[in-house]
């Protein structure tokens, strides 16, 4: 069977199809929490950003006109929502470990669970120390998969700009791991 376009799916949400905004919404939910949760740290602050996301997708689902991805679209809401909670909680910015929450479809033995568990800490506290501006360049393109055009776009910056930017941010990120095994 083949899956449908989310421009389709997009066409028919706008139209009322509640099953159409339904498909969009499952197809998206994982990535945009995981995104959420790599940006706050925070799995409370994650869901509450992934709902706030997704109501202002929905709300400005007619504003949608084709140009580009809907996905891209989607991170770009995304971006501005994550930015938003940031300045609605700058001096409050929870610092907590949170691990990532992924597919329990593959089960591991209770050490290798630790370990994953482990990682994934280390990833978030070392993500944290990266300023915002750094840190949502690297979760676009490492773990988002993004294009630096695509990133350029949803960010409205120079593709060199994010060039600098994920230079950067590993450039610090490399640093970081070189004095941890010294």
């Amino acid at each position: 069977m083949l899956e449908t376009s989310d421009e389709r799916l997009v066409e028919k949400a706008k139209s009322g199809h509640k099953k159409s905004w339904l498909v969009l919404l499952s197809r998206y939910e994982k990535s945009i929490y995981n995104y959420a949760l790599r940006m706050t740290s925070d799995p409370d602050d994650a869901n509450d950003l992934l709902q706030e996301i997704f109501i202002s997708v929905y709300n400005s689902l007619a504003a949608y006109q084709g140009k580009g991805s809907f996905k891209g679209w989607l991170f770009r809401i995304a971006h501005f929502r994550c930015m938003d909670f940031f300045r609605r909680r700058q001096p409050n910015i929870s610092l907590d470990d949170a691990p990532e929450v992924e597919d329990q479809t593959c089960v591991h033995s209770p050490e290798i669970d630790a370990q994953i568990n482990q990682q994934q800490l280390h990833l978030h506290a070392i993500m944290r120390s990266l300023p915002f501006n750094q840190r949502e360049i690297v979760e676009l393109k490492f773990f988002s998969q993004f294009t630096f055009d695509d990133i350029a776009q949803q960010l409205g910056i120079s593709v060199n700009t994010v060039k600098s930017r994920l230079y950067s941010a590993t450039s610090k990120l490399k640093d970081l791991v070189e004095v941890e095994h010294v």
